[in-house]
């Protein structure tokens, strides 16, 4: 590899909306997002799966809610004035999931990034793609698309 393409991806930038859940702060390609969106009122669906929140009605369009605390294993807690949802688009399906809070749009090197280790933050690894050494913190990246399972996938389209 010469110099030149080398430099080049060293000074490749991730784009990712970072979002804590918990003590833990988080990472997805900002390509993915469609919108953040406070918390709103969400709909329970009877028989749907654990982490199914339920579902909303955004602009007319009914879409799955998934309280990514309950995906990743984690305690249930009651939503305040810093939950968020982040409105996503997974293999041509909208999807919004649930977090505590939203932080900051961050733009990484890529260099800094190193792939997870085999159990990160207590998460299975599956779908972190890597994690992010920043000054003082570690960021999680998640790749949403993974998160689901096919079976999962298919449950949530029964569900909106």
């Amino acid at each position: 590899m010469n110099t030149e393409n080398k430099q080049k991806e060293n000074e490749e930038l991730l784009q990712l909306v970072s979002f804590n859940i918990g003590n833990e702060e988080f990472g997805i390609d900002i390509l993915k997002v469609q919108e953040i969106i406070r918390l709103m009122t969400i709909t329970k669906v009877p028989n749907s799966p654990e982490f199914v929140e339920g579902v909303v009605n955004l602009r007319g369009r009914v879409i799955p809610v998934i309280d990514l605390r309950i995906k990743l294993g984690l305690a249930k807690i009651d939503h305040n004035n810093d939950t968020r949802i982040i409105v996503v688009e997974i293999n041509n399906s909208t999807i919004g999931f649930i977090v505590d809070a939203v932080s900051e749009v961050l733009r990484i090197p890529k260099n800094i990034t190193e792939p997870p280790p085999p159990i990160a933050a207590g998460i299975d690894s599956d779908f972190i793609t890597a994690v992010g050494k920043l000054e003082d913190r570690l960021l999680i990246l998640l790749d949403l698309e993974k998160i689901l399972s096919s079976s999962e996938k298919e449950e949530i389209k029964e569900v909106a």
